[in-house]
This record gives C-alpha cells, structure tokens and sequence, in this order.
C-alpha cells in the first residue's frame, strides 16, 4: 500500500509539471542550439632555466656608493675619504669659532693689517678676528679668502658612507645690525 500511494504522488507530480512553462523551455532550446563556448587554449609552458647567480661580479646593493655616483673625492678614497679632518688637530687648537655653526657667525667688517685681510666675526655678542688659514664653524670650515664683502671657507663634510668631502661655503658682510643670521 505504501508503494502504491508513493507511485500514485509520483505520476500526479509529472502530470502537472508538463506544460506549464513549455513555451519557455522551447524557447531556450531554439535560441541555445546553435551556442557553443569557447575557451583559449591555455599557453605553452616554458622550462625553467636557472641562472647561476655571481656575487663577485654584481654591486652590492648596500653600499651607499651604488646610488651616489663616482667622484674625485672618492679616488683617493681610503677609511673616511682623502679629505678625512685632522681631529686630534682640532682638539689641539681649540678655537671658539668651531664651537658654533656657520648660521650662527655674521661677518661684520674687514680690516688690512701689514697687507693681510682681516675679517670681523660677531658670535652672540662677541667679536673675533680671523685671518686666512683659521677655522670657523662644525664642519671644519677653514677660511681661504677674505674679501671686502665675502670670507670664503672650505669645509668637510661627512657623507652617509662615512666619506669625507670638500664644499666651498661663504660669510658675507653684514652691512646693519640685526641681519647677521
């Protein structure tokens, strides 16, 4: 009896799913006959070649020196740089103007003593004489020309290498009170 009430729903079940949405499907088949997917062809698979890797040859990619580019600073290159500062010679002079940065010092006057350019620098409220050869400022800065406008310095800098390098710097005359820095 079981079996017969199960075959009985069965059959009323196909009996009413006919033709309700057979327009539909006829439809579908119709306008999907002609209809085929197309997929590309996947690409040829090369070999892997493994490439022998040199350290010897190659830069290394950690040196400084990879992105600044070579100079003639560098040639002479040994610990530091040719141009590397003398600094047990800067302990031994002991000079006040190498205990204040550049921006700090204002020139404010030139002399002539027996033919040699004097400048006049003013450090806070101090005045001090320089002559070529002395040394101004942190970097090293040691004075080359004296001017009647202009005291020129060459001073060494450290790059993020650790090498020393030569710039050329300048104090021009301050000609009123107040514009020194």
């Amino acid at each position: 009896m079981k079996h017969v009430a199960l075959v009985s729903l069965c059959l009323a079940l196909v009996a009413c799913s006919g033709g309700e949405h057979e327009d539909l499907r006829q439809w579908m088949e119709d306008n999907t006959k002609d209809l085929r997917g197309r997929i590309t062809p996947l690409p040829e698979v090369k070999p892997y070649e493994p490439v022998p890797y040199e350290v010897e040859a190659q830069v290394d990619p950690f040196r400084a020196s990879k992105i600044e580019p070579d100079s003639k600073f560098r040639q002479g290159a040994g610990k530091g740089g040719q141009f590397q500062p003398d600094f047990e010679a800067r302990e031994v002079r002991n000079s006040v103007l190498e205990k204040y940065p550049l921006e700090s010092l204002s020139m404010i006057g030139r002399l002539v003593m027996n033919n040699r350019p004097i400048a006049v620098i003013k450090y806070e409220d101090n005045v001090r004489q320089v002559k070529v050869g002395d040394y101004l400022g942190l970097d090293f800065g040691m004075v080359t020309e004296i001017g009647e406008n202009e005291l020129k310095l060459r001073e060494l800098i450290q790059d993020s290498a650790g090498d020393w390098s030569e710039r050329q710097s300048s104090l021009y005359l301050q000609t009123t009170e107040g514009s020194g820095k």
